[in-house]
Formats: C-alpha cells, sequence, structure tokens
C-alpha cells in the first residue's frame, strides 16, 4: 500500500449502522446564552507528527461525524461547533467547542461526557467482530480542568486503532478533544496530547 489511511473503526461501525442515523447540527435558538465565540486550536498546537505536518480545517456548525457516535445525545440541546485536523497520513484530530452559557450546567455536561467516553468503548467492544479498551490518563489543572482519556480499538478484519479523548472546561464552555490514528496504547503521544488539552482549554477565551 503505497500510501496508509486510518483505518477508521468508528467510521466502520458507522457503516454497520451502529451510529446515529442523521448528523447534529447547532441546537435550536435560545437553547443557551450565547458567550463569546470560543478560539480553536491551530494546526501546530497538535501532537507533532513523525513525517507530515497537520492541517486545519475551517470552523464548523454542529458535531464532527468522528465524535458522533460517542457523545451524539448528550450534545443534542447545545450550541457547538468544530474543527477537523487532518495529515497526509493515518492521523487525524478534531476539537469541539459546546457554548453552554451556564457554569453550573456546562459542569454536568463536562462530567456526562467524561461518563460518555467509558460507555463509548463498552459499546464498541459489544459490537460484532470489535474489541476495545480503555485507559484513563488522569486530569488537567487548567481553567475549571480537562480529564484525558484513551481507548484502543481492534477489528476482526485486521484495523486497528488508538484514540486520544480529552474533556475540559472554562466557565460556561466545554471543549472536547479527539486525536487517533493506526496503532495501539504505545503508539499514543499522551504527554504531548495532555499539553495540546491543556493549551485547548487555556486558549477558549
Amino acid at each position: 500500500m503505497s500510501k496508509r489511511t486510518r483505518a477508521g473503526v468508528l467510521a466502520a461501525l458507522a457503516v454497520a449502522g451502529l451510529t446515529a442515523g442523521t448528523a447534529l447540527s447547532a441546537a435550536p435558538a435560545g437553547a443557551a446564552t450565547r458567550a463569546p465565540a470560543p478560539k480553536f486550536l491551530a494546526a501546530s498546537e497538535l501532537p507533532p507528527h513523525s513525517s507530515s505536518a497537520w492541517t486545519a480545517g475551517k470552523v464548523t456548525d454542529g458535531v464532527p461525524e468522528e465524535m458522533q457516535y460517542c457523545f451524539g445525545d448528550a450534545l443534542l440541546a447545545y450550541d457547538s461547533r468544530y474543527r477537523t485536523f487532518r495529515t497526509d497520513l493515518d492521523t487525524g484530530a478534531e476539537q469541539l467547542n459546546i457554548v453552554v452559557g451556564d457554569s453550573a450546567k456546562a459542569k454536568a455536561l463536562a462530567n456526562r461526557l467524561d461518563k460518555e467516553v467509558k460507555r463509548c468503548v463498552t459499546r464498541m467492544d459489544a459490537a460484532p467482530d470489535v474489541e476495545a479498551d480503555y485507559k484513563s490518563y488522569g486530569s488537567l489543572s487548567v481553567e475549571e480542568g480537562a480529564r484525558v482519556h484513551g481507548f484502543a480499538t481492534r477489528a476482526s478484519w485486521g484495523a486497528m486503532d488508538i484514540h486520544l479523548v480529552s474533556v475540559g472546561r472554562d466557565g460556561g464552555t466545554v471543549t472536547v478533544v479527539q486525536w487517533g490514528q493506526m496503532g495501539d496504547f504505545a503508539d499514543a503521544p499522551v504527554k504531548a496530547f495532555k499539553k495540546t488539552t491543556t493549551t485547548a482549554v487555556d486558549k477558549l477565551y
């Protein structure tokens, strides 16, 4: 194979009909009071890739497809925007900013999303032909806090993916950062991803 592409077990699950059937969009008007627009990561702030530079997509309303399987139901009531990041090889990432507008509600949402990561891994592990394992990488003391999670998936057709996910909060806004590529836990740049997460939360406002 002249060029590796990301195996994308989450995408395969979507094809199998395990993901939500429709793409999510921004919440109805009036769902929350708008805070000043939070800022997003730049491509240079992602964990360095050994052989390919990151490129950043446009900021888009809604929830990225890569996050809908794990977080879709939890985000239906909120105004959210995201940015997708890519390399030329098998590594990709997404940042999702959810403006809740109320600190207490944002805390509750962040706590729910942390739990949803674990639930998501359990669902994937129960899917036919897929095995999934979860690891917690602890919390970060940035603004109102962030937590870092990891999960690895192995499919019967040979695909192996490793994902890192963080959920952080600054006041009434929650940010979720997800990174993924082919590989296993040994291939996860945990230290660099924690730095990216800290930057993402610090940079919101």
